[in-house]
């Protein structure tokens, strides 16, 4: 942690949410993957370090990337690499990939977590036709997967990320976190509904089912009470938001 980043607590009532980076490799050996770990593995960690770079959370500290041990060729590294999610509190995924790879051994299955798939538009072995293969797989089980590719084609040695990846990759983590940091909150209704405006009422399904988040609400005699008897602390500090 860096000396100014001392100075800032975290203020929610839960760690902070990490992004899981999943590199993904052809697994089949022999000579293929084994060519292809350490490029899959690199291109892993320089994710890593653009996006820590790159993002701080809504309460001004550093946003943490967790990449897999391995790389990711089949179920059991998969299930590995989930267990060790599961630990450091991953809240989305970004699975990496310069090659083919076989979609339905590699895929992130959680249920509800936000996860994206770049796959590297190379000369040789593109992870672009993996991304199409296994977005078209993630489309059919019903789990949503963001996109992400070069509209350029790169060699496979081209260590760059191009200004649009870069740009695809903070979309999705922006977007990916802010769900991640909901999930388990509580949204506070203060008043309920303010002078019959339809758009104040809250739809629970919506928060409990999509963002994962418990709806509560507080009348305004709860504000007439705490005035009466001078209760200056905030209400919102009493909650868990």
């Amino acid at each position: 942690m860096k000396s100014n980043d001392a100075q800032i607590c975290n203020r929610l009532q839960s760690d902070m949410p990490r992004i899981g980076i999943r590199p993904i490799v052809d697994g089949r050996r022999g000579g293929i993957r084994e060519s292809l770990e350490e490029v899959t593995m690199d291109m892993a960690r320089r994710t890593a370090a653009f996006l820590s770079n790159q993002l701080r959370h809504s309460n001004g500290l550093p946003v943490e990337c967790v990449i897999a041990d391995t790389c990711i060729g089949g179920v059991a590294e998969a299930a590995r690499t989930e267990e060790k999610f599961a630990r450091e509190n991953v809240g989305l995924t970004i699975s990496v990939t310069p090659s083919w790879c076989y979609p339905l051994e590699t895929l992130d299955t959680h249920p509800t977590r936000p996860k994206a798939i770049w796959g590297f538009n190379g000369t040789e072995r593109p992870g672009a036709v993996y991304l199409a293969a296994a977005l078209g797989a993630h489309n059919q089980k019903g789990l949503p997967a963001f996109s992400i590719y070069s509209r350029d084609v790169q060699d496979i040695g081209d260590t760059e990320i191009t200004p649009d990846v870069q740009e695809k990759l903070l979309q999705f983590a922006r977007s990916g976190l802010a769900v991640a940091a909901m999930k388990g909150k509580s949204y506070l209704s203060m008043g309920t509904v303010s002078m019959g405006i339809a758009g104040c009422i809250v739809d629970e399904t919506f928060f409990q089912k999509y963002l994962g988040m418990r709806n509560e609400y507080v009348d305004m005699t709860e504000f007439v009470r705490r005035m009466e008897l001078g209760i200056c602390r905030e209400l919102i500090g009493t909650r868990s938001i």
